[in-house]
């Protein structure tokens, strides 16, 4: 190994430990969040590559220096200067040039899917305003003056919810009712359709 190394010009073995090093970290990276490692102590120096879509939280913004942008950079600075010095015969200058634009596009590009995967993410959890205006059925009889059960799709799922009616009626189970709104933050107030 150290004989190639003494026989490679200088550049070829900046390119190679930028390859190695790049792709060590990223891939260590990459495996820790596989395992779920908490990682949002990104060293993240606040440059955003894209400013539609950073959105304040480490774990979902991608920016150029982040680690995995600077990783993913290094590696393909690394490969591309290495190839076209080595294999493609290019001068120092040009390969340097082209390592540059690789790892930028590189970058880019990655940063490209890291959004995509952060838009196809969801919190779960139910927003209880989303309900107003949504109909559904009676589950459980609402008496007079007294809390029941309603049973209604609010953001794409079928939920049993406690409710109200509202003016104190009593609605019986399989009526169809409307949300009018939420009470308390945790009790929807409905009426017979």
């Amino acid at each position: 190994m150290s004989q190639i190394l003494n026989e490679w010009p200088t550049i070829d073995i900046v390119f190679l430990l930028c390859a190695v090093a790049g792709g060590v970290a990223f891939l260590v990276w990459l495996g820790l969040q596989f395992l779920g490692a908490d990682l949002e102590g990104d060293v993240d120096a606040g440059a955003d590559f894209d400013a539609s879509e950073a959105s304040g939280s480490s774990d979902v913004s991608f920016t150029l220096l982040s680690f995995q942008g600077l990783s993913a950079f290094l590696t393909m600075f690394g490969l591309v200067g290495l190839s076209a010095h080595r294999e493609g015969e290019v001068g120092a200058f040009l390969s340097l040039g082209l390592a540059i634009v690789a790892g930028l596009v590189m970058s880019w590009v990655l940063g490209r899917l890291f959004a995509t995967f952060s838009r196809l993410q969801s919190s779960g959890t139910i927003r209880m305003e989303s309900a107003v205006g949504q109909e559904g059925t009676v589950y459980l009889t609402l008496p007079e003056a007294g809390e029941g059960k309603v049973q209604l799709t609010v953001q794409g799922r079928l939920k049993v919810m406690p409710a109200i009616a509202e003016n104190d009626e009593r609605i019986e189970t399989g009526a169809r009712v409307l949300v009018l709104r939420v009470n308390d933050g945790h009790t929807l107030v409905v009426t017979r359709l």
